[in-house]
């Protein structure tokens, strides 16, 4: 008879293949429960971050029936509050322009399908010509999706419905201009968001990647592994996401400040410095990739590497991060900049101690992406160069091969 144990045992001692499956099973199991932590983690993430989209959706689509139902008499102001929750689904930063997009698009929809029908009466083949022609003169107009959707929609309801349906023009294009009215009152007044909370939310993966791999290739410098420096290089390129949103959000935040009073008083302040902060960080990061490109060749190549140059690249990712914490809080990024110029004083020490072909383009990075940072802070460009300058110092050099003669 088999003695009780693991599966796969023959009674006697446990085999090193037994172990090693009992092993993979735990590790299996393991991975999985991170796997679903972390997707809790991000989902719950997701809600709180959209929870006050919900509140204002909700809102909205109440008091844009309530208006148009108890106010203006429209028997079923079905199309209004969907006209405000469709404006408070575009992308934080659209909502005015969905609007007029709504708006425009109703009208269009309406007027070509008065007008045939008037001309043509009602039929299958009426509905197709009213919906092509509307479809058509949204596009010549305006060409935007939303404007073509909503021009053919209404196209098709008053080609159906006008029939059967007295004076569906307009309640039609007064639902249209309820619901987008609506949902921009509840944007900018009743539930007004926190442009620099918006802003923040989306900046912090930004600067947590620049940071982040600029650390890395530090360390790579450092320990001359050019591992580490590859990862970070390969993780920056895929920064597309964290850029998008964060000029998604720079638009919403600028909406906010211009639409809602309470906000008023940022548009001038962290807002708009925020708002001129993206492009200047975009353009740092693509130089960073080539800084983090530079230091693999760098290390591959065998060039030497002055201590001087990973603590550049450590405190110019210091300087990413003073700058993320100082644009969270709203303060002047002054302490970014003072971290930022001492970057640049370990980069010129650094060519002056003696590098190579690659060592130097990564010392010329460490300066442009310094000059970039300088720029987001709120420098022009002219000044931020003349700071980088000095704080370089003289260009004069050892050379590599110098040092060894």
């Amino acid at each position: 008879m088999a003695a009780a144990g693991r599966p796969g045992t023959d009674g006697g001692a446990p085999t090193r293949t037994d172990d090693s499956a009992w092993a993979g099973l735990a590790a299996t199991v393991a991975r999985l429960r991170e796997r679903a932590v972390a997707t809790l983690r991000d989902r719950l993430r997701r809600v709180g971050a959209i929870g006050g989209l919900a509140l204002q959706a909700g809102l909205a689509a109440a008091l844009s029936w309530l208006v148009a139902h108890d106010v203006l008499h429209v028997s079923q102001p079905v199309f209004a509050p969907i006209s405000a929750v469709s404006t408070l689904a575009a992308s934080v930063g659209q909502r005015l322009r969905r609007t007029v997009e709504l708006i425009i698009g109703v009208s269009v929809g309406v007027f070509v399908g008065d007008l045939l029908l008037a001309a043509l009466g009602t039929g299958v083949w009426q509905l197709a010509l009213i919906v092509v022609l509307a479809v058509l003169v949204a596009l010549f107009l305006v060409g935007s999706a939303a404007v073509v959707l909503q021009a053919g929609a209404t196209a098709v309801l008053i080609a159906t419905l006008s029939p059967s349906v007295r004076d569906l023009e307009i309640p039609r294009f007064v639902d249209a201009l309820i619901g987008g009215g609506v949902a921009l009152l509840v944007t900018a007044v009743l539930l007004p968001l926190n442009p620099l909370r918006v802003l923040n939310r989306a900046a912090r993966p930004a600067f947590d990647l620049l940071s982040t791999q600029l650390d890395a290739t530090a360390a790579a410098l450092a320990d001359g592994d050019a591992g580490p420096a590859r990862t970070a290089l390969a993780a920056l390129r895929q920064n597309k996401g964290e850029l998008s949103a964060l000029v998604e959000a720079t638009q919403g935040a600028r909406e906010a400040s211009t639409l809602s009073p309470v906000h008023w008083h940022e548009r001038r302040g962290p807002v708009g410095r925020y708002a001129r902060a993206a492009e200047p960080i975009d353009r740092a990061m693509r130089n960073t990739g080539t800084l983090i490109r530079r230091a693999v060749s760098l290390i591959e190549d065998g060039e030497p590497v002055p201590a001087s140059m990973p603590q550049a690249v450590t405190e110019l990712a210091d300087a990413v991060r003073l700058l993320k914490q100082q644009f969270a809080a709203g303060h002047e990024p002054d302490r970014a900049r003072v971290r930022a110029l001492q970057a640049v004083c370990r980069a010129g020490d650094a060519y002056r101690e003696g590098v190579g072909f690659s060592g130097a383009v990564v010392v010329a990075q460490v300066r442009t992406t310094v000059s970039d940072l300088l720029v987001a802070t709120g420098l022009t460009q002219e000044a931020a160069n003349r700071l980088v300058r000095r704080a370089f110092g003289e260009l004069v050099r050892h050379d590599a091969a110098d040092a060894g003669e």
